[in-house]
């Protein structure tokens, strides 16, 4: 029997901001280790059990996925792109009902993208563990057996404390910090994973016993929806349609036909800085608590995580306890090492006052590359703006602004008006406001070049589209 992974990557993780934030989320970055959380958690689904993974996504992150996905080595067998994040009960039976009309017969393994769990082999033993329990109508849950009374977690009760599969009694929310001990003492509750595995014809008998109100939106998306340079784009108004709420909450709090594999190896859902101080602690104990990357520098400091994400800058603390200091090139964050779950709610202040760090970066992520910004002023901007090999930005024009280029790296074709012209290190061209212009990498590296742009406004919404290889709108 081989099983489809689907993998959930479109949330926001606004817990480790400004590490996570909307325009590139902590599912993409490489927050332990060298790969991203997606990277890691598409290996940890792939070998000879598993089949090529399906991808839950939004339109935003579709080429981020293709391009982690391609860097390993991995080729998906869908990516689906949602309108709009609507929680895992409708990614859930979009997943499902594709692949059950593929294969009547399928099984899917559920799991979010943006998890820690080191041992690939002896999760696969778990997922084995469960599948006979799923080709015979149950829906296997995974539990993490619990190493400490945390209330940041949902549980789970399972009927005896065996590996199982075992009878999932109830689902539990986040309790208060002594029912998480209570529960932890009585030895059969488990942290809620959000790992589930079934045959697609259960999951889908279950949305019509339990929330059939999903039914036909997701068949009408699924059915609607269109074919756009590889990615399955889902019908919009359909799904606008759907409730938002969790596969747990409209479905698997209600069903009769649930189990549970207790899984006892390392997991995290690296839910918040001090999860990412534990993982450093574990992997290599650090001398006297203080967690530091290359750029990083702890004197007389305990319990303290020092990251700086940028290699223009040097973060140094001295004499700091129970701290933890996270600076990018934009944004730095302070705080007390208890109170990491409450980042989120700086993120939403950083909101209210209008401040661009809230939600993006200084580095925006596109389909044939990235650019950031080097300086802002009123008339003018100077960005850095690196091409893959073979990538091509839209051919596009502005009302409000004129554009010189210097190539410092790697050779440019670049088209203004009629004319093309291979632009290579150390030229530059000029783009007139108003010419209609295209920048493409013919070469085998990346391109890279500075922009200087000047005009009255200098907004990205100040682009004139008339073709795209990328079929942007």
């Amino acid at each position: 029997m081989t099983i489809t992974p689907v993998l959930l990557a479109g949330g926001s993780g606004t817990r480790l901001w400004p590490v996570s934030r909307k325009s590139f989320p902590k599912q993409f970055a490489p927050l332990v280790g060298e790969e991203s959380l997606f990277q890691a958690s598409a290996r940890r689904l792939s070998g000879p059990r598993y089949g090529a993974p399906v991808v839950m996504t939004n339109a935003d992150f579709r080429f981020i996925v293709a391009e982690q996905l391609d860097q390993i080595g991995i080729s998906p067998a869908a990516i689906l792109i949602e309108p709009v994040g609507r929680n895992t009960a409708p990614a859930i039976l979009a997943a499902a009902l594709s692949a059950a009309e593929k294969d009547p017969e399928a099984v899917l393994l559920v799991a979010p993208s943006d998890h820690v769990v080191p041992d690939a082999e002896a999760f696969g033993r778990a997922v084995e563990l469960g599948l006979p329990a799923a080709q015979a109508g149950r829906i296997v849950t995974f539990g993490i057996a619990p190493s400490r009374p945390e209330t940041g977690y949902g549980y789970m009760e399972a009927e005896g404390e065996g590996a199982g599969p075992l009878v999932l009694k109830r689902f539990v929310e986040k309790p208060d910090a002594e029912n998480a001990k209570r529960m932890i003492a009585q030895g059969n509750f488990l942290w809620n994973a959000g790992i589930f595995l079934f045959a697609a014809r259960s999951m889908i008998d279950a949305f019509k016993a339990h929330a059939p109100e999903y039914l036909a939106p997701v068949r009408a998306a699924l059915a609607e929806a269109r074919l756009d340079l590889g990615f399955l784009r889902l019908a919009p108004e359909p799904w606008d349609r759907l409730p938002g709420l969790s596969v747990d909450y409209a479905v698997l709090e209600k069903a009769d036909n649930l189990s549970v594999v207790r899984f006892s190896g390392h997991w995290s859902d690296l839910g918040g800085w001090d999860a990412v101080w534990h993982e450093a602690q574990r992997d290599e104990p650090a001398e006297r608590g203080a967690v530091v990357d290359a750029h990083s520098t702890a004197i007389d400091c305990d319990n303290v995580l020092l990251r700086a994400e940028d290699e223009r800058m040097e973060v140094v603390g001295i004499g700091l306890r129970d701290v933890m200091v996270v600076a990018t090139d934009d944004a730095v964050l302070v705080a007390g090492m208890d109170r990491a779950q409450e980042v989120r709610e700086a993120v939403n202040a950083l909101k209210a006052k209008g401040a661009r760090q809230a939600e993006i970066f200084l580095r925006d992520h596109r389909p044939w590359g990235w650019f950031e910004t080097l300086a802002l002023a009123d008339r003018f901007q100077v960005k850095r703006i690196v091409v893959n090999p073979g990538g091509a930005l839209s051919l596009q024009s502005h009302f409000h602004r004129s554009e010189h280029w210097i190539v410092v790296s790697g050779t440019a074709r670049v088209t203004v008006n009629d004319t093309v012209t291979l632009v290579t290190e150390n030229q530059s061209i000029y783009v007139p406001l108003g010419a209609v212009h295209r920048m493409e990498n013919p070469g085998k590296v990346p391109m890279v070049l500075i922009e200087v742009q000047t005009g009255a406004y200098l907004g990205e919404d100040d682009i004139v589209r008339y073709e795209d290889v990328y079929s942007r709108d």
